[in-house]
């Protein structure tokens, strides 16, 4: 991030020679970008503030290293398949408004994403970073950051970064790139990586599962 704003600073200076580097100009442009950078959870991740772990060294990152597991999923995936002692904090939650707009959102989410994927119409949890306080009040802790798909938990790393946590790591790919092993310790009906899969998509993906098991019974 030094680079960056170094060098935004010296290509200022080339354009602008007449500007003074200690302007009220230079200084809220420069402030803007630090922001940027900071804020952005790729680059975060990028950078190395947030630090990518894939699923298969999860494990020893919480054993060697570590860090605490957070498991940022929704409620009804982390009922099918949870990692055993993982901490939970939804980062959406399901809207449970009936107002005449909610509704029709409700009904095309429905149509085109809830009947094949299962999933809820869901908002973000407006207590995400205060329930996450509650139970790792230590902003040095090392916190883990899991999701199905490692999109939201990717979210949710730059919340709480911008909240004060500072040793966080994003479980890259998310529990859909996990394997059986993993995860020593995994609990619930439905493995860890097939957890996010509902609705017609998980009949399909269950047909899949059982064709490939007669064909190589089969060979």
């Amino acid at each position: 991030m030094e680079i960056q704003v170094n060098h935004f600073v010296h290509t200022l200076s080339l354009n602008h020679p007449k500007q003074p580097l200690h302007s009220h100009h230079h200084h809220r442009r420069t402030a803007v970008v630090v922001h940027a950078v900071s804020s952005n959870p790729q680059q975060l991740i990028k950078s190395g503030t947030v630090i990518a772990i894939l699923p298969k060294d999860a494990a020893a990152a919480m054993n060697e290293k570590g860090y605490q597991l957070l498991d940022i999923r929704p409620q009804w995936e982390r009922e099918k398949s949870r990692v055993s002692g993982s901490m939970h904090v939804p980062l959406f939650v399901q809207d449970m408004d009936n107002g005449l707009i909610t509704l029709l959102k409700k009904w095309v989410h429905f149509g085109y994403i809830g009947l094949w994927t299962g999933q809820y119409f869901t908002m973000m949890n407006p207590d995400f970073v205060d329930q996450v306080e509650k139970i790792v009040p230590d902003k040095s802790a090392k916190l883990l950051v899991a999701c199905g798909e490692g999109l939201r938990s990717m979210m949710a790393t730059s919340k709480l970064h911008k909240s004060g946590y500072k040793n966080l790591g994003w479980l890259a790919g998310g529990f859909n790139r996990a394997v059986d092993g993993d995860f020593p310790e995994v609990e619930g009906p439905e493995k860890l990586q097939y957890a996010t899969i509902g609705g017609a998509s998980y009949y399909f993906l269950k047909i899949l599962i059982l064709l490939q098991a007669v064909g190589k019974s089969n060979s």
